[in-house]
């Protein structure tokens, strides 16, 4: 089976489930926040290595091992299912605009965390080196997206997401 099958779950959810759900939160989910220094070298990596996983994903093929077919069937999964879950989640966010709710309560960025194990889980299925560093080349530059994110929530919401951050982790 052709790898890229794989990823239609990923661009129902991420684009067609939370554009029904909101167009707001498509366009919110879509936005990045002012980036500086080397942030702006991380968001070219991010969109990069973003890309070469869909592309990528293109050439690959599902493995047949049964005992790798099912470890990544399980990461996939889970991955699938905490994406849902969080796309859910920031669709609906509190009043003041802060996802408070679902997922948000454990990490304060439920869905970088479903698309990295979803892709681990990719990864897994296709037994393919080249994609695993080219997923932590995404959630190494993510991180930086991340932190550029926070820095603009603290901006625009001040205590009230300093108080958020104090109290939830930013990945699990």
């Amino acid at each position: 089976m052709n790898a890229f099958l794989i990823v239609i779950p990923l661009i129902i959810i991420r684009f067609g489930l939370l554009s029904l759900l909101d167009k707001e939160a498509l366009k919110r989910a879509a936005s990045f926040a002012p980036l500086i220094g080397i942030e702006k070298v991380a968001y070219w990596f991010y969109q990069i290595s973003n890309l070469l996983i869909f592309v990528y994903l293109c050439f690959l093929k599902v493995t047949t091992n049964p005992y790798w077919f099912y470890v990544g069937l399980t990461l996939y999964g889970l991955g699938v299912l905490l994406c849902l879950v969080s796309v859910l989640n920031f669709a609906k966010p509190a009043k003041n605009g802060i996802n408070l709710k679902g997922l948000y309560r454990v990490s304060r960025n439920p869905m970088y965390v479903a698309y990295f194990i979803y892709f681990l889980g990719c990864v897994v299925l296709t037994q393919s080196v080249i994609l695993l560093v080219i997923l932590l080349i995404f959630q190494i530059s993510a991180h930086w997206i991340i932190l550029s994110e926070e820095r603009w929530c603290i901006k625009k919401f001040g205590e009230e997401y300093i108080n958020y951050r104090n109290k939830v982790r930013r990945y699990l």
